[in-house]
């Protein structure tokens, strides 16, 4: 399993967005039994990717892109 991180300075506007809509639309990325709207979960991801605390990453093996927090288990595996 290769797993890159993706810059997201690297991406263009458009494709950001996308790779975010596609994130937040997952099941079990909702905030529980409180109703929060579309815009605001995009924008949490958003600045989590700008500020570091959230990271971009694509998996060669099954060619999708997800998003991690920055302190996930499964990057300090990929740091070591």
């Amino acid at each position: 399993m290769t797993i890159n991180r993706i810059p997201v300075n690297k991406l263009s506007a458009k494709a950001l967005r996308g790779v975010i809509n596609e994130f937040i639309s997952r099941e079990g990325t909702d905030y529980g039994e409180m109703e929060v709207p579309w815009e605001t979960k995009f924008r949490h991801a958003k600045d989590k990717l700008k500020n570091g605390s959230a990271v971009l990453i694509f998996d060669d093996e099954t060619e999708t892109t997800n998003i991690l927090l920055a302190n996930d288990p499964v990057l300090k595996k990929l740091d070591a």
